[in-house]
């Protein structure tokens, strides 16, 4: 991956690998993004039911990730926190995507989400409607994601809960 001239390893902890995309990025925004759909150019629902235009991200570095209540990974939460409160004033942006097709780990309601997420880990990172991320039922943002030849992983399938996309301060998608 390349930051600010400087080639960082994708396969350092995420933390590492965003803080440093945050700290050095001074991408310009491209002008000629409307030919295909972006990964910021969907609408979706927040947690609390409302429409959140992916646009208003443009200019940051965003940590997409797909989330559960009830997984091994959930610990995971703790981290995106840590980074949201670190680096948000440094323009990045963790969108949380609670999904429930990995054996049924996140079977919450939107309120029971918010709630233990709050509770259990302080989360004040942006939280959206449950969505799904693999297959005909996949939300178009999922499905614009996971058709990109990413580094490291590439196209497919979402394997798991707390699977990360990265995208730079120009609106690409630079690391899956």
């Amino acid at each position: 991956l390349l930051v600010s001239k400087q080639l960082v390893r994708v396969d350092v902890p995420v933390m590492v690998a965003v803080s440093v995309f945050v700290a050095g990025s001074e991408m310009a925004l491209s002008e000629d993004s409307e030919t295909a759909p972006t990964a910021l150019s969907f609408t979706m629902k927040s947690l609390d039911g409302k429409p959140v235009e992916l646009k208003s991200y443009e200019g940051k570095v965003v940590l997409i990730v797909n989330v559960a209540s009830q997984c091994g990974l959930t610990p995971q939460y703790e981290q995106l926190q840590a980074m949201h409160e670190k680096y948000a004033d440094k323009g990045l942006a963790v969108l949380g995507f609670p999904c429930n097709q990995f054996l049924s780990q996140e079977p919450g309601t939107a309120e029971e989400i918010q709630e233990f997420c709050k509770v259990n880990y302080g989360v004040t990172f942006d939280m959206f409607a449950k969505v799904e991320v693999n297959g005909d039922g996949a939300c178009d943002l999922y499905k614009t994601l996971t058709a990109l030849d990413t580094k490291p992983v590439g196209p497919g399938k979402i394997s798991w809960n707390f699977e990360k996309f990265i995208i730079g301060r120009d609106g690409e998608v630079v690391a899956r």
